[in-house]
C-alpha cells in the first residue's frame, strides 16, 4: 500500500507478479486495486489449455478474450497483463515443442520447475527435422500470439518469443548463464519469417483501437451489442463440454472512446483437430469483410 500511495509514482504502471513460491495466489484480488495491474495467470493457463485442444475451454477463454472481467470486475481490463510466456516456465517455442518439462542440467533430478504447462509438442519431444510437426508448431505459434494480440486486456511478449528462441525445454533456467538461457539473436534472421508475423500483429492492435478498450463489454444496454459470439455458424457459438472452436465479431461503431469510430473485426479460432468451415456473419455494420490474418498460412 506504501507503495500504491507513494505521490513519487503517482504517474507510474505498477504491475504485480501476483503469486510467490509459498503457494500465495492473488490474480484478480493483489492489493492497491486500482493502482495496480497484475500479470493474469489464469489468461496464460486457459490459452493454452484451448489451443492444446482441451474440453471445456470454449467459455473460458471468451471470459478472457473480454478481458477478465471475473477477475478484475470495478475496475477494467487494462488492469490485465495477458501474456502466454514470461521468465518462469517455457518460451513460446517450448511451449509447442516440448509436453514435459527438461531441467535436467540445474542438478535437481528434474525435481524443479513447474509440471504444469499445459503444452502439446505436436507430435514430437523437442527438435525434429519432420516437416509436418514443424508446420504444426509454427502454425500453433501463430495461433497462440494472435489470440494474444485480439484480446482486450494489455499484451505482454516474453523477450525472444517474436522470433521463437528456445531454452531446450528447461522450464526453470533462472540457474543457467550460459547458451541455454540467453538470447541467441541468430533466430532473427533463422525465424524471420516469424518476426514479420508478429510485427504486423503489433501494428493491426495498434492500428484498431476496438481492441484496446478501457471499460468491459456492456452487453448492449439498448443499443447493439459491443461484441457477438459466434461458432462455425452465425450467432451460434458452441459453449458446450466438447467444443474446440469460437468465433466473435467486434462492432466498431461501439467503442468506449467518444467519437472514435473503427473497423468490425471478425475472429474465428479452431482448436479442433479436424479442419472446420466456418459461415462467416455479415459485418455488423454491413461493410464487406476483408482477410487480414490467416495463421494457417506459412
Amino acid at each position: 500500500n506504501r507503495i500504491s500511495e507513494d505521490s513519487l509514482l503517482q504517474d507510474t504502471k505498477l504491475i504485480a507478479e501476483p503469486w510467490d513460491a509459498a503457494g500465495l495466489y492473488q490474480v484478480g484480488t493483489f492489493p492497491g486495486a486500482m493502482r495496480w495491474s497484475d500479470w493474469n495467470g489464469r489468461y496464460r493457463d486457459d490459452v493454452r489449455k484451448f489451443w492444446r485442444g482441451d474440453p471445456d475451454m470454449t467459455s473460458a477463454l471468451a471470459t478472457r478474450l473480454c478481458g477478465s472481467d471475473d477477475l478484475y470486475h470495478g475496475r477494467g481490463p487494462l488492469h490485465s497483463i495477458n501474456f502466454l510466456c514470461c521468465h518462469d516456465g517455457f518460451t513460446l517455442y517450448d511451449l509447442v515443442s516440448y509436453n514435459n518439462k527438461h531441467n535436467e542440467a540445474n542438478g535437481e533430478g528434474n525435481r524443479d520447475g513447474s509440471d504444469a504447462n499445459w503444452s502439446w509438442n505436436c507430435g514430437a519431444e523437442g527438435s525434429t527435422n519432420d516437416p509436418t510437426v514443424n508446420a504444426i508448431r509454427s502454425r500453433q505459434a501463430r495461433n497462440l500470439l494472435t489470440t494474444l494480440m485480439v484480446s482486450q486486456g494489455v499484451p505482454m511478449i516474453l523477450g525472444g518469443d517474436e522470433f521463437l528462441r528456445t531454452q531446450h525445454g528447461n522450464n526453470n533456467a533462472w540457474c543457467q548463464d550460459n547458451a541455454l538461457s540467453w538470447i541467441d539473436w541468430s533466430h532473427r534472421e533463422r525465424n524471420a519469417g516469424f518476426l514479420r508475423f508478429v510485427k504486423m500483429l503489433i501494428a493491426f492492435r495498434k492500428a484498431h483501437p476496438v481492441l484496446r478498450r478501457r471499460t468491459f463489454f456492456t452487453g448492449g444496454g439498448g443499443f447493439p451489442p459491443e461484441i457477438l459470439w459466434h461458432g462455425i455458424r452465425p450467432a451460434k457459438p458452441d459453449f458446450s463440454h466438447n467444443s474446440h472452436s469460437l468465433a466473435f465479431a467486434l462492432d466498431g461503431r461501439r467503442s468506449d472512446r467518444p467519437n472514435l469510430v473503427d473497423r468490425d473485426i471478425y475472429v474465428a479460432m479452431n482448436a479442433f483437430w479436424e479442419p472446420l468451415d466456418f459461415q462467416i456473419p455479415a459485418a455488423p455494420s454491413a461493410r464487406a469483410w476483408r482477410r487480414l490474418v490467416d495463421t494457417a498460412l506459412p
